[in-house]
C-alpha cells in the first residue's frame, strides 16, 4: 500500500467548498475522486475569482488537485444511467446541494443504494436533512451569523464579523471526510453502505462547544473579545515598539515566571492577579497595565525573553510573511504542481503527516471535463462509439482538447 484510502472511490457531485473541501482530504490520501460536473458551466467555484491563472481560478485550482473532472448531464436520462452505472462501481458518493434536490433528479440516496447497497452516500447541507431549517439555502457567511460564531467574534463592543476564511464550510468537509472514513470502516465489517448527513451548522457548535457550556453555567451571553479569550488571562495580542504581540499565560507557573520578566514582580502575589479567576475579574486594569509596559521594547525583543523562558508568544504575520515563514519551508507545507493551463503553481499541502503512507498531492486540479473519456473508459468500459452517441444526445460534454489518453 502507497496511500491509505487507494482502493476508495468517490464520486463527487459536489461544488463550492464543504463537499470539495471533503474530497481533497480523501484525493491527498489517495481516493479516486472523480469530480461530476455539468457541461459548460461546471462547479460554480470555477467562476470565483479574481484571482485567475489564464482562464482558471486561484479558488478552484488551489483547491480540487488530485482529481479527475467528466462532464455529466444528470438532468438527461442517459446522464443519470451513466450515474447509476458509476455508483455500481464505486464505494461512495459526495453531495451537497439543497436537501431534496437529488431525490426530485431520481438519484437520491435511496436510489443509488437500489443499484448498489454498499454505497456510502455523503449529503452536507447548511442545517441537515431534517428540521425547520432543512430547505433554507445556506453559504457559509449565512451559517457563521446562525450558528452565533459571528457573534462572538471581532473586537470588542463591535456587533460581530465573520471568520476570515470560510470556517463553517471547511469544518463541515472536515467532518463529512470523517464520517466517510468511519462508514468505509463499517462497510469493511458488514459489506453495507450507510447514509451520512453532515450540517455545517452542527459543525460550528461542535467548535462552540466550549463558549456553549460556558453560557449554559453562567448565563452570560458571549460578546466579541477581540483578541482575548476569556477562560485564561493574558491570553490575547498586545501592541510593541514594532509588530504586534500574541502572548499566551496558560497556568499559574507561568505566570509566576512571566510577572519578574516584565517587571512586574509585584502582580505574581497580588490578590487581584495571583489565580486566573482573579486576572479575570480584574481583567481591564491587568490588560492596561500590561499594555503600558509591552511598549516600552520592540516584539523583537519580548520574543527573545519569552522564548528563553518558555513563555508562549507569536507574531502577528500577514499572508507574504506566512507563506515565507521559516517553518512553513521547514515543513514544505507549499507543494509545487504543474497545471496544463496555469502552470507551476504552488498549493498548500496535506496537513496530517503519517510516517509510512503519506498523503501527496499528485495531480494538478482538473480543467472542467478533461477526464470524461478516460473515466468512462475505465471504469465502464466505454468505446468511442458510444461516447459519441453519449455527446450527441447532450448526455455527456463535448471532448476536451486537454483529454487524457
Amino acid at each position: 500500500m502507497q496511500l491509505p484510502l487507494e482502493d476508495v472511490k468517490v464520486l463527487d457531485l459536489s461544488h463550492a467548498l464543504a463537499g470539495p473541501f471533503c474530497s481533497t482530504m480523501l484525493a491527498d490520501f489517495g481516493a479516486q475522486v472523480v469530480k461530476l460536473e455539468p457541461p459548460n458551466t461546471g462547479d460554480i467555484a470555477r467562476a470565483w475569482g479574481p484571482p485567475f491563472y489564464g482562464s482558471e481560478t486561484a479558488y478552484f485550482v488551489s483547491l480540487h488537485r488530485n482529481k479527475k473532472s467528466i462532464e455529466v448531464n444528470l438532468k438527461h436520462p442517459a446522464g443519470r444511467e451513466l450515474f447509476f452505472r458509476l455508483v455500481e462501481r464505486f464505494d461512495v458518493v459526495l453531495e451537497n446541494f439543497r436537501p431534496g434536490t437529488l431525490d426530485k433528479l431520481g438519484i437520491g440516496y435511496a436510489q443509488a443504494r437500489a443499484r448498489n447497497p454498499g454505497i456510502i452516500y455523503c449529503s452536507v447541507s447548511g442545517f441537515g436533512q431534517s428540521g425547520p431549517y432543512r430547505d433554507r439555502a445556506a453559504l457559509d457567511l449565512i451559517v457563521q451569523a446562525e450558528s452565533g460564531m459571528i457573534s462572538i467574534t471581532g473586537e470588542p463592543g463591535s456587533r460581530g464579523v465573520r471568520c476570515g476564511v470560510s470556517i463553517a464550510d471547511m469544518v463541515a468537509g472536515m467532518n463529512a471526510a470523517f464520517g466517510i472514513l468511519n462508514a468505509l470502516r463499517v462497510k469493511e465489517k458488514t459489506g453495507q453502505g450507510q447514509y451520512i448527513d453532515v450540517s455545517m451548522l452542527e459543525g460550528q457548535l461542535w467548535l462552540l462547544h466550549g463558549t456553549i457550556g460556558a453560557y449554559l453555567a453562567d448565563g452570560e451571553v458571549p460578546r466579541p473579545m477581540g483578541t482575548a479569550y476569556k477562560a485564561l488571562l493574558p491570553y490575547q495580542t498586545f501592541r510593541t515598539k514594532t509588530r504586534d504581540l500574541a502572548l499566551a499565560v496558560g497556568s499559574g507557573r507561568l505566570w509566576r515566571i512571566f510577572c519578574p520578566l516584565v517587571g512586574l514582580e509585584e502582580l505574581m502575589d497580588d490578590p487581584r492577579y495571583a489565580t486566573n479567576a482573579a486576572r479575570n475579574a480584574n481583567r481591564e486594569s491587568l490588560i492596561a497595565r500590561l499594555q503600558e509596559v509591552f511598549l516600552t521594547k520592540t516584539y523583537e525583543e519580548w520574543e527573545e525573553l519569552f522564548l528563553a523562558h518558555g513563555i508562549p508568544v507569536g507574531a502577528i504575520n500577514t499572508i507574504d510573511r506566512v507563506v515565507e515563514h521559516p517553518q512553513v519551508q521547514a515543513r514544505q507545507v507549499l507543494v509545487e504542481v504543474e497545471h496544463p493551463v496555469a502552470g507551476p503553481v504552488k498549493v498548500v499541502g496535506p496537513p496530517v503527516k503519517l510516517s509510512a503512507t503519506p498523503a501527496t498531492v499528485r495531480e494538478p486540479a482538473p480543467l472542467l471535463g478533461q477526464h470524461t473519456d478516460q473515466v468512462l473508459r475505465q471504469y465502464l468500459g466505454l468505446e468511442e462509439a458510444e461516447m459519441a452517441a453519449l455527446r450527441a444526445a447532450g448526455a455527456i460534454g463535448k471532448r476536451h482538447p486537454y483529454a487524457a489518453p
